[in-house]
């Protein structure tokens, strides 16, 4: 990992650590507060993707102000970001639904401790705009594109069985985003299956169809991770405390000024303004609560990899969910 100008630059997922016993069979113990003398000592270090929470904090003035370092590293998709996050390379970040059930299943050093649900209709199956594909049931056979262990995984899965078909029956190609965009636009996979803002700029630029989207197949959750060792270190516990609040008010912010949102997220990431427009203009993600419905639908998606073989054995999510930040989170949601 490189670091440059506070920003680290991951060039290759980190392994997930096999060492020490495995996490998620019991909880965690909550460290007390720390003082503020001490917290000003901590250094936060946040796995971050495209569009992700740096430029959502940036945008909301919710950066401004913490009474902690914060350093940000770049990852392309979730699962190597929670790789790191149990390597220890990192402290934190936001994922989407399906990272967490892999990282569960691999025995990874982390918990979510936080939720948030977005528009299911921008998480969607794409094909090129000449394609002779017109419904899901066409897929069969063809080869379609994924991050393998992302939330677009997790949308892929829940489709084609919606359909009467498996992964078994389409030929995965497990690329990431930037990897899988070329490919989708010079026509060596038969369809895509991708997330916002990547949907939108395949939309707009290559003028990609929209074969099926998230609706009746995807939960929509997104989840703010952290790694047991932060969550077990009385002065980063305590920044994570404070850090995951300001991505609640921060979310509650971007839903009222989806404009500003856009034209904040474009500066940050390079995006085109219209693309990230195109992004948020149907809604992003909000705050919920941590509940125990949470647990049960992520625990049915990591239930449907199981039974495809997907992953070895049964995944038990509720052992990687840590509330210990519900109080802090209910009042952040309600207040802003």
């Amino acid at each position: 990992m490189q670091w440059r100008n506070g920003v680290a630059v991951v060039a290759a997922a980190l392994a997930v650590s096999a060492c020490g016993t495995a996490i998620g069979e019991g909880p965690t113990a909550v460290p007390a507060p720390v003082s503020a003398a001490d917290l000003a000592k901590v250094t936060l270090k946040v796995g971050d993707q495209k569009g992700g929470v740096k430029s959502l904090l940036t945008a909301a003035n919710l950066l401004q102000g913490t009474p902690y370092q914060v350093e940000w590293a770049t990852f392309t998709s979730g699962p190597p970001l929670l790789e790191a996050a149990s390597a220890g390379a990192i402290d934190a970040g936001r994922v989407g639904n399906t990272p967490p059930i892999f990282a569960a299943a691999a025995k990874a050093k982390i918990k979510v401790i936080s939720v948030s649900r977005s528009n299911v209709e921008r998480e969607a199956v794409l094909v090129p705009p000449d394609s002779p594909l017109r419904d899901v049931a066409s897929l069969k056979g063809k080869t379609i594109g994924v991050a393998k262990g992302t939330s677009a995984h997790g949308q892929l899965l829940n489709t084609l069985h919606k359909n009467g078909l498996s992964t078994k029956d389409v030929k995965l190609s497990f690329l990431q985003p930037s990897e899988a965009y070329a490919a989708f636009t010079q026509h060596t996979i038969d369809a895509w299956a991708i997330w916002d803002p990547y949907t939108a700029q395949a939309q707009l630029e290559a003028h990609a169809r929209v074969l099926a989207d998230g609706r009746g197949a995807s939960n929509g959750l997104g989840f703010l991770t952290a790694s047991t060792a932060a969550l077990g270190d009385p002065g980063k516990n305590s920044a994570l405390r404070d850090f995951a609040v300001r991505v609640v008010k921060a979310q509650k912010w971007a839903d009222t000024h989806r404009d500003a949102w856009a034209q904040a997220w474009a500066k940050e990431t390079g995006l085109k303004p219209e693309v990230a427009q195109k992004a948020v203009e149907a809604g992003r993600d909000l705050p919920i609560v941590l509940d125990d419905s949470v647990v049960a639908s992520e625990q049915q998606l990591a239930d449907a990899f199981t039974d495809e073989k997907t992953l070895p054995g049964k995944v038990d999510f509720a052992a990687f969910v840590d509330r210990r930040f519900g109080p802090d989170l209910d009042q952040a949601r309600s207040n802003g």
